[in-house]
């Protein structure tokens, strides 16, 4: 599979994940902004190159992809001011956050 077709089935499951904790503000693959797809596909090369990473390491890459096109943290998710809530150290998430990054590398793990 693509890089790409494994970050649709990432992004569909943290979707699913995210309503399941009644957060409904994703939207499907083919409905996301660019820059979302472009972050899964990120994360997918990310996690299909460390395979042996700890989910941390797969935070801490979206952090600095993030950081470094201008977002910031916030209190809630804003794509329009570049806020995100979980610009935070890995350990500082929440439980049900830290279960994104390991269903994300769980996905990659089992399509690669």
């Amino acid at each position: 599979m693509t890089d790409e077709q494994v970050a649709a089935v990432c992004h569909e499951a943290n979707r699913t994940y995210c309503e399941m904790l009644e957060d409904y503000t994703q939207k499907h693959w083919g409905q996301a902004e660019q820059w979302q797809r472009d972050s899964a596909i990120k994360g997918v090369q990310f996690a299909r190159a460390n395979a042996d990473a700890p989910d941390s390491a797969q935070h801490d890459a979206w952090t600095a992809d993030k950081l470094k096109d201008g977002w910031k943290h916030g209190p809630v998710k804003n794509p329009a001011k570049k806020e995100h809530p979980c610009l935070v150290p890995y350990n500082d998430l929440p439980p049900d956050q830290r279960r994104k990054d390991a269903l994300f590398r769980a996905v990659v793990r089992v399509l690669s």
